[in-house]
């Protein structure tokens, strides 16, 4: 008996030691904790910003403002209105890190209808914590291209997509989508619609507008951190992120076509300026280009092409000064110093650093001056050079002595016989000693004058 009570005693001693060491060993970190909704009275705010042209420093610098303005107004996710041809490699790595390392998750919804994800937007969709298409949305064809469309080197091209592959098979993976197609649309170009998409799990739904892709994410649920948050349509606040004009010009200007002609018609221009100098626009307009050309392919920084840009316009003006240009000089140097301008300082919660207002009324202050000086410059090369004696047209002169229609006036140190228009005055005219009359013309060693 006494040895069964030993073991009851055991076992109950055990059970204990288990029970405590359940209940004092620490949680795991990582575990994912479900959040559901949080009543109907609370919201969900989430912020919408729109990338419907090429991937390139505009679109890197716009997220980074979207991101930067979500955290200062509290939002808890951010999505993103896909529509793009593909763009720069190095720009959409840009986004894709901003992405990753946000705390706040980036949703990546393809539309309106007719809109696509090409090359580089398929990374972004990888990327994306939750994935939608719109009705006849296409997606696909992120093979690697030239920007001038010339064949790319074999060996390099290799490279380049291996290093492609990986980079959107560990994002795809990230949130169990078809990491096997993603590779497809690399290597083969494969693309792909919505309504395939969705069922082939390259993306979670196909939704007609941003509010239902959003209400069908809410009831998918997000991950965020180490939570998986779940909200309804009533609980929805979307905030519409509003791009500047500032963000409309850069994003124009990073186009591929347009960068890469930009590079061309600059190095073109400066070459026609190099082999003919002093033909001034060539040069203008190829130093202008250039410098647009090289930020948009993304060699120059932001704040750097801005910074050059205001420096050339200021040697311009400068040249203004000492060229005679008839204006041109002046004309590039205001584009410069707007374009400059607006692009030198980034956009901050869809605010320009520096006001629009600002930038444009002192490049026209600066416009006005520069066009007033060469205005002035052009009128004193038009006037007729006056040399000699005809210095002396249009300048006072003092009476010496006078009787009727003739006498002497004293002009730059000398005494010069005068008279009067007979025409104007056949009877004469009388003037006193001391007097200030304006010289009209010389005729030999004689001046003719007049009162007024």
């Amino acid at each position: 008996m006494s040895h069964l009570r030993s073991i009851a005693l055991i076992s109950l001693f055990a059970a204990f030691l288990v029970f405590f060491q359940a209940n004092t060993l620490p949680a795991e970190e990582n575990s994912p904790v479900e959040t559901s909704q949080n009543g109907q009275n609370s919201t969900v705010k989430i912020l919408h910003y729109t990338i419907d042209s090429g991937i390139g420093p505009a679109q890197v610098e716009l997220t980074e403002s979207v991101l930067r303005h979500a955290g200062k107004i509290g939002a808890q996710f951010v999505v993103m209105q896909l529509d793009t041809p593909g763009g720069l490699v190095s720009s959409m790595r840009e986004i894709l890190k901003n992405m990753l390392n946000s705390p706040i998750p980036v949703l990546v919804w393809v539309g309106p209808r007719g809109a696509r994800a090409a090359s580089a937007g398929v990374f972004l969709v990888a990327a994306s914590a939750f994935a939608g298409m719109a009705p006849q949305t296409t997606m696909g064809a992120a093979s690697p291209v030239d920007p001038g469309g010339k064949e790319i080197d074999p060996t390099m091209s290799k490279k380049v997509i291996n290093d492609l592959v990986s980079l959107v098979r560990t994002v795809a993976a990230r949130h169990d989508r078809n990491i096997n197609w993603y590779e497809d649309a690399i290597r083969s170009s494969t693309t792909i619609t919505s309504e395939r998409a969705a069922t082939a799990r390259v993306v979670e739904v196909v939704a007609p507008s941003i509010r239902d892709f959003l209400v069908q994410a809410g009831n998918h649920g997000i991950k965020k951190l180490n939570r998986t948050v779940f909200f309804s349509s009533t609980q929805l606040e979307i905030v519409q992120y509003e791009p500047t004009f500032r963000y409309k010009v850069l994003s124009w200007l990073i186009d591929p076509q347009v960068a890469y002609l930009l590079v061309l018609a600059g190095v073109a221009c400066l070459f026609i300026e190099f082999t003919h100098a002093g033909a001034m626009i060539p040069g203008i307009i190829g130093a202008f280009s250039l410098l647009l050309g090289l930020y948009a392919m993304s060699i120059l920084p932001t704040n750097i092409a801005g910074l050059l840009l205001i420096l050339f316009s200021l040697v311009l003006f400068a040249l203004e000064v000492t060229v005679t240009s008839y204006g041109l000089l002046t004309i590039g140097g205001v584009s410069a110093l707007l374009i400059g301008s607006l692009i030198l300082f980034p956009e901050e919660g869809g605010h320009m650093a520096l006001p629009i207002s600002l930038i444009v009324g002192t490049t026209g202050a600066i416009a006005a001056i520069m066009g007033g000086a060469a205005y002035l410059a052009a009128k004193a090369l038009r006037k007729k050079p006056a040399s000699g004696m005809d210095v002396m047209i249009g300048k006072q002169v003092e009476i010496v002595s006078w009787k009727g229609g003739s006498g002497k006036v004293f002009a730059d140190g000398t005494i010069w016989s005068a008279k009067v228009d007979p025409e104007k005055y056949p009877d004469g005219i009388e003037l006193e000693n001391g007097s200030l009359v304006i010289v009209k013309a010389i005729d030999d060693l004689t001046v003719t004058i007049d009162v007024d």
